[in-house]
């Protein structure tokens, strides 16, 4: 252990505040890579929020990254997007009057709609004034929870290019209107043999997809409009098979989500290529650190979207960046649908990674975990370090019961590229603090943005 802490502390980096004009140039060496994923170790906690913002914005300036993806649901972040490219977009019809939509109004309020997100979807905005269409930078969702909003936005678009197929629509969908509202019910339905969706939400998938020249011929934006459409289709299919897998495998349905995060990733991609264009992605430790290197994929054979990258796209195109603290304040609930409350974070456990981190006593810093840059003889005292734990703290916080809840075993030199660590945070700045009723039944969390 002495021997760990002595090469650890050697090792790391020491970062400037935040707020320093040069802290986001320490991250220019993980730049020329297609793929640049951004974790945090909670979904309430300023600095996280703060550094990775910083981060894009270099990214963006400086590096050519056109794309920021977060854990997030498409039709919520697409409401941004249109916002930070200045894409106008149909308006929802509210009791017979136009109303634009607006995002993310669900618990946990506080993950995307606090004044660290507003300050940087304000700064995107204003970046995309002076680029050229195809080069502003946009911000999308990669989450599957908004499947009755997918629903109406597939429905809604081929009603202005195809109204006969809006028709068939309606009707096919209509198999999933009874648990739009609660879709986990679905679910249960369908364990119970009560009903199966998934020809019919398959095929509007396919039809969609086969008259894709047709619909792009009436697209007035370059087939954004299509694009948008296509990926609700997919999120309905995808969210049909998450809501059934949630009953009988927590596993798959973990599985599941990841793979859609993954699968939207990649279609984005596909719609702006690289090397013209390359993406950013920010979600939690536990979806973008490689499964395979915590008890996530090791215990319970559970696979996320930072090992997709480095499988699919391949590890020299992947850069995996994760956050940790020590103790302070977080903006999380004690319980699905509590308000948020502002807690006291516990300080870390003798056997995690975190005190490790503490113990360099380095209030701010980077650790650069990539093979060629570590030091040999830190590499083999990490790599002996696999029983390790680290933390995850998301929406829910149980301070009283950590260990079980929100600690987990973690190879963190095969986990991240980088390790970014800030010894005391504070708690998100919320724009609400009262949570709007949401349904039960989801362990994971609905994100929410501005």
């Amino acid at each position: 252990m002495a021997q760990l802490q002595d090469l650890f502390n050697r090792a790391v980096e020491p970062l400037p505040e935040i707020e320093d004009e040069s802290f986001a140039s320490y991250f220019d060496s993980f730049a020329d890579k297609q793929v640049v994923l951004l974790g945090d170790g909670s979904h309430g906690t300023s600095e996280f929020y703060q550094a990775r913002a910083e981060i894009t914005k270099r990214l963006i300036q400086k590096h050519g990254y056109t794309m920021v993806t977060v854990e997030a649901d498409w039709p919520d972040a697409e409401a941004i997007d249109r916002y930070v490219r200045f894409r106008p977009g149909p308006k929802a019809q509210i009791g017979g009057k136009a109303k634009m939509f607006e995002p993310f109004k669900r618990f946990p309020t506080w993950m995307w709609r606090n004044r660290e997100m507003q300050e940087l979807v304000e700064w995107m905005r204003e970046w995309n004034k002076s680029q050229p269409p195809g080069r502003r930078v946009g911000f999308h969702g990669l989450d599957l929870y908004s499947m009755g909003t997918s629903i109406r936005a597939v429905v809604e678009y081929l009603d202005r290019v195809d109204p006969q197929a809006a028709k068939e629509a309606r009707s096919r969908y209509g198999c999933l209107e009874p648990w739009i509202d609660e879709p986990s019910g679905y679910g249960l339905a369908s364990m119970r043999g009560m009903k199966d969706c998934e020809s019919s939400v398959v095929r509007i998938l396919r039809n969609l997809l086969s008259s894709r020249l047709e619909y792009l011929q009436s697209d007035p934006q370059d087939g954004e409009e299509f694009q948008s459409s296509k990926q609700n289709a997919y999120l309905v299919r995808d969210a049909e098979q998450y809501y059934k897998a949630m009953y009988w495998s927590s596993a798959t349905s973990w599985t599941l989500r990841d793979t859609h995060m993954f699968d939207t990733l990649q279609r984005l991609l596909q719609h702006r290529p690289p090397p013209e264009h390359k993406a950013i992605v920010w979600a939690h430790n536990s979806h973008v650190g490689d499964a395979r290197y915590t008890s996530m994929g090791t215990r319970r054979k559970e696979i996320n979207i930072g090992q997709l990258c480095r499988e699919r796209l391949g590890p020299e195109n992947v850069a995996i960046l994760g956050c940790g603290t020590h103790t302070g304040t977080v903006a999380a609930a004690h319980e699905w649908d509590d308000d948020m409350e502002v807690m006291a974070v516990n300080p870390s456990r003798d056997d995690s990674w975190e005190i490790i981190a503490h113990d360099t006593g380095v209030p701010r810093f980077l650790l650069d975990l990539r093979h060629e840059h570590l030091d040999p003889a830190l590499r083999i005292a990490l790599s002996k370090e696999k029983n390790r734990l680290e933390r995850f703290i998301g929406v829910i916080y149980r301070p009283d019961t950590e260990k079980i809840s929100h600690y987990s075993q973690a190879h963190l030199y095969k986990q991240f590229d980088g390790y970014i660590w800030f010894d005391r945070t504070h708690a998100v700045n919320p724009l609400e603090t009262i949570q709007p009723a949401t349904p039960l039944g989801k362990e994971e969390t609905y994100p929410f943005g501005l």
